[in-house]
């Protein structure tokens, strides 16, 4: 029997309500972790130790004053910014001018190349961790910031060359051809039409590609010895085995000082990364 109007409205209402319920739990499963670690953060040992989920009765800030010296988390910031801000630049033009020359040029020879890209995207980091250290060893670029650029740029282009194709591909071609014929040459015809036009897909990879190295352990921990050129997700890391495992409080403190740049980059560029994808980066 064909459900009446008023059935029908409630049914609506009933999967409305479920819905948003749902999204409330995930929100609240996702955020309470996180405003849980910051308030503990400014809490003494001995306070968390006796109720570890007690708001603070005072803002105890000599968790982050020791954190901060004792793991000098100043330069291991500024490695970090260093790291994800130039690494990621550098992918991304490389990835566009990439993008631009499968897309646009069409030689039989770039869809070779571009399956080549693509198929980075399968590369497990572990499997080849290993040759990639020795092969650094014996470049002797081991240990350099050098060493650690050219890792980071290598397994952030075949993604990014992906997204560059496909968005590039959905440029007019008439528009190139037009732009050549004026008598612009094809560097031109990059930098002042294709990058313009893409500037939704760069905010998305500008925006997963400073994320991805920020956070980015393994290749850092492997390839780096001194303290000096390692980036603060190592030396989050190291800090928890110089005898302050069991200090809480130092723990909150430090895991906060490692997500707040991120947490505050994403909140600013979030709504570029909606538009990234609302144009259709991710199309072929």
């Amino acid at each position: 029997m064909a459900m009446t109007i008023n059935q029908v409205h409630e049914t609506k209402i009933g999967w409305k309500i479920f819905s948003y319920a749902v999204m409330v739990f995930f929100t609240l499963f996702t955020l309470g972790p996180l405003i849980w670690l910051f308030y503990t953060s400014f809490k003494p040992h001995r306070d968390i130790v006796k109720n570890v989920f007690a708001f603070p009765t005072s803002f105890f800030v000599d968790n982050y004053i020791n954190v901060w010296q004792r793991a000098q988390m100043g330069i291991l910031m500024l490695n970090s910014i260093f790291y994800s801000i130039g690494s990621t630049l550098i992918t991304v033009l490389f990835a566009l001018g990439a993008g631009f020359g499968f897309a646009k040029f069409g030689y039989k020879i770039s869809k070779i190349f571009y399956t080549f890209f693509v198929m980075g995207l399968l590369i497990v980091l572990n499997a080849v961790i290993i040759p990639l250290f020795i092969m650094e060893r014996n470049l002797r670029i081991d240990d350099t910031y050098l060493g650690v650029f050219l890792p980071y740029i290598a397994f952030g282009l075949p993604f990014n060359v992906y997204l560059a194709t496909s968005f590039i591909k959905s440029i007019p071609d008439s528009m190139v051809e037009a732009a050549f014929m004026d008598g612009c040459s094809y560097l031109k015809i990059f930098f002042y039409i294709i990058i313009q036009l893409a500037t939704p897909v760069v905010a998305t990879m500008i925006i997963f590609g400073f994320i991805n190295n920020w956070n980015e352990l393994i290749l850092m921990l492997t390839l780096t010895s001194r303290s000096a050129i390692r980036s603060l997700p190592v030396g989050i890391f190291a800090f928890a085995g110089t005898g302050m495992s069991r200090d809480y409080g130092k723990q909150m403190a430090a895991s906060v000082i490692g997500i707040m740049p991120i947490l505050i980059f994403y909140i600013i560029f979030h709504k570029q990364l909606e538009k990234g994808f609302a144009a259709g980066a991710l199309k072929e």
